[in-house]
């Protein structure tokens, strides 16, 4: 009998020492969940600073004379489409919608980067102080931006690890603990851009001077 009763009770026990293992794993997945959470929307707050510069960014650069009719139409609809692109509440557990969210962030980054070299080819746009506000305005926040994407990458995988971790993976799925996202680089971003130079028909060489006849 006693026998009996010392088993159930290392049996309790176990499931107690089990259960307040469970329930801080619990809270800790919460607390980390929240986390990840916050930091996205910083992410958010970044890329929506940027959104809100470009119209001015755009409107400076159609002042200017001759400049390059697709260039700018190829910002605008890059802002447009990230518009366009809808983010659900749980985007970080959706790597579908959070890859294809993404997608069309970069898109407009590339769209930007292309118009930022074709201003140098506009001394009136680069001495206008109004478009060297912007661009400097622009240039922090894509640096703010890879700042808070990084730190997302952070506390994703954080809260990633400590989800496979037992005795956390036994109840994370169960309780709708999902696999957070990440940020990926572009494709393409690990090579070097490649840089061409036109500078139209190179002048021809001046013309050897003719040999005095032999005396």
């Amino acid at each position: 009998m006693s026998k009996g009763i010392g088993c159930a009770v290392v049996v309790v026990v176990g499931l107690i020492i089990l259960g307040l293992a469970l329930m801080g794993s619990y809270n800790r997945l919460v607390g980390l969940s929240q986390a990840v959470d916050a930091q996205w929307a910083q992410v958010e707050s970044v890329y929506q600073r940027r959104a809100d510069l470009i119209p001015n960014l755009v409107a400076t650069v159609q002042g200017a004379a001759n400049f390059e009719k697709s260039t700018l139409e190829a910002v605008t609809q890059a802002r447009a489409s990230v518009g366009q692109v809808q983010a659900p509440g749980n985007i970080t557990n959706d790597p579908a919608a959070f890859a294809k969210w993404q997608g069309a962030q970069d898109a407009l980054s590339g769209a930007l980067s292309r118009l930022l070299v074709v201003v140098e080819r506009y001394p009136e746009l680069k001495a206008n102080q109004n478009f060297r506000d912007l661009q400097a305005q622009l240039e922090g926040t894509e640096n703010r931006i890879s700042v808070e994407r990084m730190r997302f990458n952070e506390k994703a995988q954080e809260y990633n690890t400590a989800r496979l971790k037992f005795p956390t993976a036994l109840i994370a799925g169960m309780l709708g603990f999902k696999e957070k996202a990440y940020f990926k680089a572009a494709p393409g971003a690990e090579q070097a851009p490649g840089v061409k130079f036109e500078f139209g028909a190179s002048p021809a060489p001046p013309a050897a001077p003719a040999a005095s006849p032999a005396r």
